[in-house]
């Protein structure tokens, strides 16, 4: 076999390329070796420098991420909180900070941290599905924390920070692909209704693989000691011993500790509690502003129909064909918002009823009423007030055909506004939120605005319904009046004399004082007075259906307002206990502690 023929290495297979080569440089370089330099331009080795500098950690417990957060200035105790999580607590903590403090800044600063020293890379964050966006919308614009909302299957895997509720969470099918995850770290917000070990969220987060852990909570203890050991034992197993030892050792009843120094020690190596009377947080004033309503004939002639109806169905064989109590107390309440929320609450009821039924003539007859009114009082003050507020302002409505009726006459009188609804999926709601912070005046929102938002841009709010419990009432006011706002809020609560809505906001204001009231002192008064019987708000519907005029009315919610003030004091009295807010504060007083950067084993 003939062999192949082996070309020439020295002749080019290319005829027309030619090679060559700049050897200029060699002498200069022979000539630098032997005067040992100069290697560089003097300017780039200055800017080498301070580079090096600027990137040098000259303490290890400094927090490095505050180079990386220009959009973020971080209150005193926040800076105070991440730095103890990260050099005692070794990245596991329960962030017990009063209201309002900022639990969320806290955690933000401590999950990026951890992410720039090359410590976390994966982490879950469980909270309320009404906060999801809130946190996805804080991680990325204040820290540059890459966040997602979880919606697909898929997301849990594919992203490295994912934001998601507790319920989503831990159901299935993603209950499995979560618990077979391992998580750098797992942040939980409104932890404390992790508090019952016998409850699925407890053992799903107890089953979570997590190297470090956060539990924010305002209230880790509402009801008994037990409630804080859960916690701290689902973050710390062994920090307290066993149930039998922390009863034996620190529990004399309930709410009653022992040994508080011990437990003190034992407490401040796994929780940190601010509170707003240690100084150095400032928050703004509020003023209250109640403004009675003179009906029209009309329109109170409508409230008196309404009243009629709803009391002689219930005087019938309790709610009869009519359908549920609650529609007919839903429809009393309605009058005093709207026509137009009375006239949908109608006519879905009369819907449910016989074509010969003698019930619907009646709410034809409402309905007739309806058609010949002409004043819009509420909706006419509200205008007014928007007008000589002259700012952003949001309104609070209870009911959806309220939400329409204002939104069509704010258009009518060009003012703009934005809606904001519980049946807003997510990114509508972050869409209306953009459009309100940006362009528009006013944002008319149903309950669903009363959580998880933050409206620190706005500080003027109008009650164009107050509702029946007192925690509702406080979570509107909460989403303006909060850490980081920089005005005196101002609340405007509107009521129609004659009505149940001017004895609901007499109740409020006066008999329970609860705009001066702090919302975890509002929380604790609640929960005792709804152990004595039915919940608050079951109370007003029981007295506004049962009362048979309106001094009766007046007189029985004049002795609600005095069960509240007796139940206040009893909260207050060391003698029938102690608060757990109290509590809460004794045990949380710094102590000494020391530990090092690293996950807790």
């Amino acid at each position: 076999m003939r062999k192949p023929a082996i070309p020439d290495p020295i002749r080019p297979i290319n005829e027309h390329v030619h090679v060559q080569f700049d050897r200029s440089w060699l002498g200069e370089l022979e000539s630098r070796i032997e005067r040992n330099g100069p290697w560089d331009h003097p300017t780039l080795f200055d800017l080498a420098y301070e580079s090096e500098q600027a990137s040098l950690i000259h303490s290890f417990d400094d927090l490095q991420c505050l180079s990386h957060l220009p959009q973020l200035t971080p209150l005193p105790h926040q800076l105070e909180t991440a730095r103890k999580v990260l050099n005692e607590m070794r990245g596991r903590a329960i962030l017990a900070d009063e209201v309002g403090l900022g639990k969320t800044i806290e955690a933000g600063l401590i999950l990026k941290e951890y992410m720039i020293r090359g410590l976390v890379k994966k982490a879950l964050i469980l909270v309320p599905a009404s906060l999801v966006l809130q946190w996805v919308r804080e991680l990325n614009q204040k820290f540059g924390i890459q966040a997602v909302a979880q919606k697909k299957a898929h997301m849990w895997e594919q992203f490295d920070v994912v934001v998601a509720s507790m319920d989503t969470a831990k159901r299935d099918p993603h209950k499995d692909v979560v618990l077979n995850i391992d998580y750098d770290m797992l942040i939980i917000d409104e932890a404390h209704k992790l508090k019952n070990k016998k409850t699925t969220n407890y053992q799903f987060v107890n089953h979570v693989r997590k190297k470090y852990c956060l539990l924010l909570t305002a209230t880790p203890i509402q009801n008994d000691l037990g409630e804080l050991y859960n916690l701290i034992t689902l973050l710390k197993p062994g920090q307290l011993g066993g149930q039998t030892e922390f009863s034996s050792n620190y529990v004399v009843d309930k709410r009653i500790p022992k040994n508080e120094q011990q437990l003190q020690q034992h407490l401040s190596k796994v929780m940190i509690r601010n509170r707003r009377s240690d100084g150095g947080v400032h928050f703004t004033k509020r003023h209250v502003s109640n403004i009675s309503l003179e009906l029209s004939p009309e329109e109170m002639e409508l409230y008196h129909a309404v009243n009629d109806f709803v009391k002689s169905k219930l005087q019938e064989e309790g709610s009869g064909e009519m359908g549920s109590i609650f529609s007919l107390v839903t429809l009393q309440r309605e009058v005093c918002s709207s026509r137009d929320a009375v006239f949908v609450t109608l006519a879905n009821l009369s819907k449910k009823l016989a074509q010969d039924s003698p019930v619907r003539n009646k709410i034809w007859e409402i309905v007739d009423i309806i058609r010949k009114i002409k004043a819009n009082t509420k909706v006419e003050k509200t205008i007014d007030l928007i007008r000589s507020i002259n700012s952003k302002v949001i309104v609070f409505t209870e009911y959806r055909a309220s939400q329409e009726s204002l939104l069509m006459h704010l258009k009518k009188n060009n003012i703009i506004a934005v809606p904001y609804r519980g049946g807003m999926n997510r990114g509508k709601k972050d869409w209306m939120m953009d459009l309100f912070r940006g362009r528009a005046q006013v944002m008319v929102a149903t309950e669903a605005g009363g959580e998880g938002i933050n409206l620190q841009f706005c500080h003027n709010i109008i009650n164009y319904d107050l509702p029946w419990n007192p925690m509702r009432v406080e979570q509107r006011i909460g989403r303006v009046h909060r850490l980081g706002q920089q005005n005196d809020v101002h609340i405007y609560n509107l009521s129609t004399k004659g009505t149940i809505e001017e004895h609901i906001l007499n109740l409020l204001h006066e008999k329970i004082n609860m705009f001066e009231l702090v919302i975890g002192e509002l929380d604790m008064i609640i929960e005792r007075l709804e152990k004595q019987g039915t919940s608050f708000e079951s109370s007003l519907y029981k007295i506004m259906l049962e009362s048979g005029n309106e001094d009766e009315l007046k007189q029985r919610i004049h002795q609600l307002g005095d069960a509240f003030h007796t139940v206040k004091g009893e909260v207050e009295s060391k003698e029938k206990g102690p608060d757990p807010a109290a509590i809460l504060d004794a045990l949380s007083r710094p102590a000494a502690g020391a530990g090092s950067l690293g996950a807790s084993t």
